[in-house]
């Protein structure tokens, strides 16, 4: 992408586009936070329209989306496979600011999701051939003995993608910006666009 516009935190709210402005703080985040500046509360809802909530790590972005990884068979993956709709919000204690996702997902690529796959240390290959994301586990030596035979299963060579782990990219149609500001008048700006593929962004100053 795009090196960023530089906007101070009391100016982020004149922003033309989001995608700089995120490309900004999330540049600060990587500088300040202690742990995972790419961690991010993802919600879902299931069947019966339940919200449900966990956090994921941000694995990849562009002018396309915001990416993640996990195993189809989730809870996560199985929801988004009957409603591909999902909101994230990344927060930064350390800045004190948060930016809010919504948008429809959709599936990566196999070829993206090959290629990240490959970047993965050999343990977390393993873990997600080892691993029935969501599903009943009846103890820990289970879980050991999966990553066993996994691990002398492709004890040579590179460790392949399963079918069930692929990429999602959630694609905004609205993005939320917001830093604390003191005795709770804080700063928030929000861009909407008609669709994922439009180029146009509005944008509204919202009170705190």
């Amino acid at each position: 992408m795009e090196a960023p516009e530089q906007l101070t935190s009391g100016d982020f709210t004149a922003a033309a586009e989001p995608f700089r402005l995120f490309e900004e703080w999330f540049a600060d985040a990587r500088a300040s936070e202690p742990n995972d500046p790419n961690a991010m509360a993802l919600a879902t809802v299931d069947a019966d329209g339940l919200p449900d909530v966990r956090m994921v790590l941000l694995n990849a972005r562009d002018a396309r989306g915001f990416v993640f990884f996990t195993n189809t068979g989730s809870a996560k993956g199985r929801e988004l496979a009957a409603v591909p709709k999902a909101a994230v919000v990344f927060h930064w204690k350390s800045l004190r600011r948060q930016i809010r996702v919504r948008g429809p997902v959709e599936t990566v690529s196999d070829a993206e999701a090959d290629a990240y796959f490959a970047t993965r240390p050999r343990l977390s290959q393993i873990g997600a051939w080892a691993s029935q994301q969501s599903q009943p586990l009846e103890g820990r030596f289970a879980l050991e003995g999966a990553v066993a035979r996994f691990t002398a299963q492709y004890a040579l060579g590179e460790v392949p993608r399963p079918a069930h782990w692929t990429g999602y990219r959630i694609r905004p149609v609205q993005i939320e910006f917001w830093h604390d500001r003191p005795f709770r008048l804080h700063d928030r700006v929000v861009f909407r666009r008609e669709s994922p593929d439009a180029d146009a962004w509005s944008r509204t100053r919202l009170y705190p």
